[in-house]
């Protein structure tokens, strides 16, 4: 993992700076679709990590959100959000802190 995945777009401590290398993630879908993400940052809400991952192929306006788990340096998980409230108010809270950042 790199320091872009510790911090939100809002920080400025460079993490965000274009020659640091970004890992690619692949997600595979129920249907076998499989899109290649870049992790765009993990934010806090309610006293659970979610990451943002948002496709390589730029072709593509979606973003993703799950919620992080990190098992150790090494090792990570992405599990879906299934409670439609809480979905909402992470999607809620992903908005705001890329509005921050656009100011």
């Amino acid at each position: 993992m790199t320091d872009k995945l510790e911090h939100g777009p809002e920080c400025d401590c460079g993490c965000h700076d274009e020659e640091m290398e970004i890992p690619t993630i692949t997600l595979e879908f129920d249907d076998d679709e499989k899109v290649d993400c870049e992790p765009l940052f993990i934010f806090e809400l309610e006293g659970c990590e979610y990451i943002a991952l948002a496709p390589v192929d730029e072709t593509l306006d979606d973003v993703y959100l799950y919620a992080y788990n990190e098992i150790n340096e090494e090792e990570f998980e992405f599990l879906d959000i299934e409670d439609d409230a809480l979905f909402d108010r992470v999607v809620a809270e992903f908005e705001r802190i890329v509005g921050e950042a656009e100011k």
